[in-house]
């Protein structure tokens, strides 16, 4: 995939004109991939939320990495429970078939923490990835997420219960970014 004007990949809103490249990327097992296909589900949920919030609330949200103008799929987190008054954020994040392989979402992945961190104040965001998924596992590497364990029987997929990886990133890791790339 060639660069943009600048060949730098930018977060923004979803836009009104986005909603049918995000019902790809969550409902057409083609566009989806082998590791983000769960199943046909409600068309219109996009649709509805993106006329509720815009995708963006205090909880979640969804923004759509770019590398031009051209849309390279989305990323989402949303908050997660880790002690009686505290959260951190979960992302997740799905790229078109011809973005992939590419760094493009290494750079979204790393963006996106940047911009929770700078506008949040919560200290962790973690990702998984279903075990397998090297390409994955290693863009969340490159990312600056640390891995930290295995997490069994995590998500049900193509009829079968799979485990994830876990990786995380905390605000002390940009602290100490040494200029390699890592979040």
């Amino acid at each position: 995939m060639d660069g943009g004007a600048d060949g730098a990949v930018t977060l923004r809103p979803v836009r009104e004109s986005d909603l049918d490249l995000l019902e790809a990327l969550t409902n057409d097992p083609d566009t989806a991939g082998e590791y983000q296909w769960f199943g046909w589900h409600d068309p219109g949920y996009l649709r509805r939320r993106w006329h509720d919030n815009g995708m963006l609330t205090t909880d979640g949200g969804m923004l759509v990495p770019t590398l031009g103008e051209r849309p390279l799929g989305m990323v989402s987190w949303h908050r997660t429970r880790t002690g009686p008054h505290t959260y951190c954020w979960n992302i997740g994040m799905v790229l078109l078939p011809e973005a992939r392989g590419h760094g493009l979402g290494t750079e979204a992945q790393r963006q996106l923490v940047r911009y929770l961190f700078a506008h949040t104040q919560f200290n962790r965001v973690e990702a998984s990835t279903e075990a397998g998924n090297r390409a994955e596992e290693r863009s969340l590497q490159k990312a600056g997420f640390t891995r930290e364990g295995i997490l069994r029987g995590f998500d049900f997929r193509d009829g079968q219960w799979r485990d994830h990886v876990l990786y995380a990133v905390v605000r002390s890791d940009l602290a100490s970014d040494d200029g390699t790339g890592r979040a």
